[in-house]
């Protein structure tokens, strides 16, 4: 079976399944209750100046019968006193020596800064992660993504923690900023020993349209919140391989954003990332979801032949580049199965007025009759020679294995954007045909 245990940044687990900063992690009693479960590490809701929430807080986009596909919140950071927080971080340490508990920090000037930093380390946490990336409320005082927005103030102000830390520090990178690898590499420069990524993406979910005052609904006003959830797993790879990738950063990451279950651990694992935090599908399932996180990753790793997540960490880094290192001769196309066609002809529709008018509605009389399929209601089929092998048929397809997208020989050497601009500039090569 595989080794699921932990060392981020000097810091052990039993396994990489953390509990992120948020409200799973306020209180002693959701930690113990987390660690009976099963989560490795709990980083503890961030602590500092006590604050007053709102009611309401959060809102919810869902699809069709997905809830919570995506969540916002406007909740701050910890309303508890830094006494009881820093009270039942010792407590929890000493009842779980081998689990990780994580102190999450936000606070202002310098002597803050290291007042609570001493604090976390005489309360026996074993790291401290910064909370640069919160987008409502504690920006509007100059901490959280104001701070994680400006790589020349977060490197200041990760010095000053560092001036004071003997535990690990990680710092919690803001979404909201055009390149998080500038944040991350000012971190590394300031002494940081890890990264976390990524935080919650500012947002409005929806507007009630009887009030038209978007939710969460505040006596007649709303604001903008932080957006978490399944939703934004893709901008968060995104993120984290940028810093996985980046030479300057080299850093341990904590992968962030939209984790639920064992195959969004493996992706993130695979794009760099050593542990992971998850926050909403707590919320919406309960600690309990953990169970079949790590059985399921320890699952996939034996399928692999790979004995430890060292084995799977950023294996797929190398695999995304830019656009331009592309093979423009590679040639994909799309196939049907018609014994697995059921005839709702969506991948028709999504081609004719959406992509690349390459599917045809043919008799059904050759294929037979696919599960639900009408008599004489024609079936689509892919004009290969005009295929451009885009995806779209497949992805709207509603039948898994339905559509399959096959690689097809294109009788033309590989070719970069990099080297048809070179044989251009060069006279061996003609401008490539636009698709008709």
């Amino acid at each position: 079976m595989a080794d699921l245990t932990s060392d981020f940044a000097g810091i052990k687990s039993p396994n990489p399944f953390w509990v992120a900063s948020g409200p799973p992690s306020n209180t002693a009693h959701q930690a113990h209750r987390a660690f009976e479960a099963g989560w490795g590490g709990v980083v503890w809701k961030t602590i500092g100046d006590p604050i007053v929430n709102v009611a309401s807080r959060y809102s919810a986009l869902n699809l069709g019968p997905v809830r919570m596909a995506g969540f916002n919140n406007i909740e701050l950071i910890s309303d508890r006193s830094p006494e009881t927080n820093f009270r039942e971080i010792a407590e929890v340490k000493k009842r779980w020596p081998h689990h990780a508990v994580i102190a999450s920090l936000m606070v202002d000037t310098r002597d803050h800064w290291h007042e609570f930093v001493r604090r976390s380390a005489d309360a026996g946490a074993d790291g401290i992660e910064l909370n640069f990336g919160c987008p409502h409320g504690m920006c509007e005082r100059g901490m959280g993504s104001a701070v994680g927005q400006n790589p020349e103030v977060a490197e200041i102000i990760v010095g000053w923690v560092m001036e004071a830390a003997t535990i690990p520090v990680i710092v919690k990178l803001t979404p909201n900023i055009t390149n998080v690898v500038h944040a991350a590499r000012a971190a590394r420069k300031a002494g940081a020993n890890a990264i976390s990524l990524i935080n919650t993406i500012n947002s409005i979910t929806n507007v009630n349209l009887d009030t038209l005052v978007p939710e969460p609904f505040v006596a007649g006003r709303s604001s903008h919140g932080g957006y978490c959830g399944p939703a934004v797993k893709p901008i968060a790879l995104n993120m984290v391989h940028s810093c996985a990738a980046d030479p300057q950063v080299n850093l341990p990451i904590s992968g962030i954003g939209g984790i639920g279950t064992w195959r969004d651990a493996a992706e993130f694992v695979a794009l760099g990332a050593s542990t992971l935090q998850v926050c909403t599908a707590i919320m919406h399932y309960g600690f309990r979801i953990v169970e079949d996180m790590a059985d399921g990753l320890s699952a996939y790793l034996d399928s692999k032949g790979m004995r430890s997540l060292a084995d799977l960490r950023g294996r797929a880094v190398d695999h995304v580049g830019d656009w331009k290192t592309l093979d423009l001769n590679y040639k994909r196309v799309a196939r049907i199965d018609h014994e697995k066609c059921i005839g709702c002809n969506l991948c028709y529709i999504a081609c004719e007025d959406g992509a690349h008018q390459c599917i045809d509605l043919v008799d059904s009389t050759p294929y037979g009759l696919g599960p639900g399929r009408v008599p004489g209601k024609p079936v689509p089929l892919v004009r290969e020679s005009d295929c451009v092998g885009c995806n779209l048929c497949s992805i709207v397809c509603p039948v898994d294995g339905c559509i399959t997208m096959t690689p097809v020989d294109s009788g033309k050497p590989p070719m970069t954007w990099e080297q048809y601009q070179g044989r251009l500039a060069a006279g061996t090569m003609h401008p490539l045909p636009a698709h008709p």
